[in-house]
């Protein structure tokens, strides 16, 4: 029997992460829950989003940390693996707008060279939505508390509290239209 492309990322992203990230794993998990939620946002890329949300921290791995920055990392470990398409690797590449933030630590170009952001609002939107509604334990929570765990946690004049604090409003808009999306496509035609 053949894997689906969810359950061929959840192995690879347990495999990395359950040992030596429990938390982290626990993350994923619960990002993972919030994209099986947005399938009718998501349609036909249902698959695709809860395999880039299950993956889009396992550049956290011990072993894939080579640049310190998870989702250049995560997307390297992923690229040319057998399962793992093109738009998968840049939907982990581009998680939660890491632009801004290999902006900060002087690898947009990098990241932009090997991993253009995927054309796709929908897709990008709703992986925002899921990782920035999930707390580290796994359990939903606003985009607002989770930007203020994140400010916590790391300090708002680190080179991620300065990230998180830039990208806030986009955060915050994402997040909204995913809502919007989600709403919309539970009305009755």
């Amino acid at each position: 029997m053949t894997e689906t492309l969810p359950q061929w990322a959840w192995r690879i992203a347990e495999e990395e992460l359950a040992a030596t990230l429990p938390r982290r794993w626990s993350h994923s998990q619960g990002v993972a829950r919030q994209a099986a939620q947005l399938a009718p946002v998501a349609g036909p890329d249902g698959g695709l989003l809860v395999a880039a949300a299950v993956l889009h921290d396992v550049g956290y791995a011990p072993r894939l940390a080579t640049t310190g920055f998870h989702p250049l990392d995560g997307a390297r470990f992923l690229e040319g693996r057998q399962g793992a398409d093109t738009r998968l690797v840049r939907l982990v590449a581009n998680h939660s707008l890491a632009l801004l933030e290999a902006e900060e630590r002087g690898l947009r170009e990098t990241l932009e060279r090997e991993f253009p952001l995927l054309d796709d609002q929908v897709l990008v939107d709703a992986l925002i939505f899921c990782d920035m509604t999930t707390t580290l334990d796994g359990t939903p929570t606003s985009a607002s508390e989770r930007v203020a765990e994140i400010l916590t946690r790391y300090g708002a004049d680190t080179l991620v509290g300065r990230f998180i604090h830039r990208a806030q409003p986009e955060i915050e808009a994402a997040v909204a239209r995913t809502e919007h999306r989600l709403a919309a496509a539970a009305q009755p035609r």
